[in-house]
């Protein structure tokens, strides 16, 4: 615990040392390792590796945990603190070296051997009105940061290999335990943080791609690949790793139907979405037929250069991120899922579990996010509104005194 003495460090002068590394090790039962300085695993976070996927997590999710406990280790390294003896005063200050600006700076991945690269703050894409990752860490991401490693110590307190007391505390006066276990039905819930020094965060609201700038995104895309592709995004409202995975037996066009592996729940599930997604697939298929393998069980989504080879995400993102510099903007892949989902709920003939069904969200309240208007829309129809004058009724004039009329809306009322 904190002592009353104790004084924050100055983090001011603090060099955090980019040291360590989380890699991909290509095996179905331990997918990432975290290694140390000397490039020796820590074993501390492979046995965490390991609780996660026997609770069912996926790799995805093993390296987003990694990378928080990868900026933790690094910030002990400064330090020079053990991780098992690690106290709330570091958890703290931890907290507010991320939350505070800049970004420690990091060598391009071009030029290893260069100076880092320091991302300097810039403002919001005039076409988009989103902003580019800026020089601080987001608020999500020192959120994701503090129940991860609160998770982490959690483990190792269970298992009797960290510390006496988990470094990252719950809020004063939180009990232990699922918070509102006992919660009266009948009362609303109390806003209660878990986490001690959890930023507070504030609901963004999603963002969909108007009409006439999806066309002209779409007009961009230079092969019939790249066009299925984001026709099944902005259709079906699947997420861009869900659809990647999909193979060749997945796609069924008489059915108008598209089966892929939902991300949290990693069960199979039928998707429909839009028949010029088909259409353009077929050409699509038509022009690698004689370059790919054939067979019901071969990857959909193949590059473009020879030798063929299944597109990766991030070989989708810069086919996407091309089409997106040609027009000077910056929308993302996830702002397809996010225009399919509005799409659908513009429509009061599909119904609101219809599209949780589709998007594959676990709650309604989830997909009750798209029933809010966007800005754009709501900015066109006050201006229509305005244009359209004050309206107001003139008033009645019979059974009334012309001078008490004349007070009362100053002047001459008729």
């Amino acid at each position: 615990m904190l002592d009353a003495n104790d004084g924050p460090t100055d983090l001011t002068h603090l060099s955090v040392p980019q040291v360590g590394s989380l890699t991909a090790t290509g095996d179905l039962f331990l997918p990432y390792r975290l290694l140390d300085a000397a490039g020796a695993p820590i074993p501390a976070a492979a046995s965490y590796f390991a609780e996660l996927a026997a609770c069912g997590r996926p790799a995805t999710t093993q390296r987003s945990y990694g990378m928080d406990l990868l900026r933790w280790f690094r910030f002990l390294s400064a330090l020079d603190v053990d991780w098992a003896q690690a106290t709330q005063l570091e958890a703290r200050d931890f907290c507010r070296w991320l939350a505070a600006p800049p970004k420690p700076p990091r060598p391009h991945w071009r030029q290893p051997q260069g100076p880092p690269v320091r991302q300097a703050p810039s403002a919001p894409n005039t076409l988009t009105g989103k902003a580019p990752p800026g020089p601080r860490y987001a608020p999500a991401t020192v959120a994701h940061a503090e129940s991860v490693l609160r998770a982490f110590y959690d483990f190792h307190l269970e298992v009797g290999s960290g510390p006496m007391v988990n470094p990252f505390p719950l809020v004063r006066g939180a009990r232990r335990g699922r918070i509102e276990a006992h919660h009266n039905p009948l009362e609303p819930f109390a806003k209660t943080r878990r986490g001690r020094y959890r930023p507070k965060l504030t609901e963004r609201a999603p963002r969909m791609i108007p009409d006439e700038a999806f066309d002209q995104l779409f007009a961009q895309l230079s092969s019939h690949r790249d066009r299925a592709l984001v026709a099944f995004y902005v259709s079906s409202g699947v997420r861009a790793s869900e659809l990647l995975g999909a193979t060749v037996g997945d796609a069924d066009p008489g059915q108008q139907l598209v089966t892929v592996i939902r991300k949290g729940t990693r069960r199979l599930q039928q998707v429909p979405a839009s028949p010029d997604a088909f259409v353009w697939l077929r050409l699509y298929q038509a022009e690698i037929f004689a370059d790919v393998p054939v067979g019901r069980d071969q990857p959909l989504w193949w590059t473009l250069r020879h030798p063929r080879r299944p597109l990766t995400y991030d070989a989708c993102r810069a086919m996407f991120n091309r089409a997106n510099a040609a027009l000077g903007a910056n929308w993302s892949l996830h702002d397809l899922r996010h225009t399919a989902a509005y799409r659908m709920a513009r429509d009061p003939s599909v119904p609101l579990t219809d599209i949780q069904w589709v998007m594959g969200h676990a709650h309604l309240s989830t997909t009750e996010v798209y029933l809010n208007p966007q800005l754009q829309d709501v900015v066109e129809t006050m201006l229509a509104f305005y244009a359209k004058g004050p309206g107001l009724p003139a008033p009645a004039t019979a059974g009334y005194r012309q001078e008490s009329l004349d007070a009362l809306f100053g002047g001459s009322a008729t």
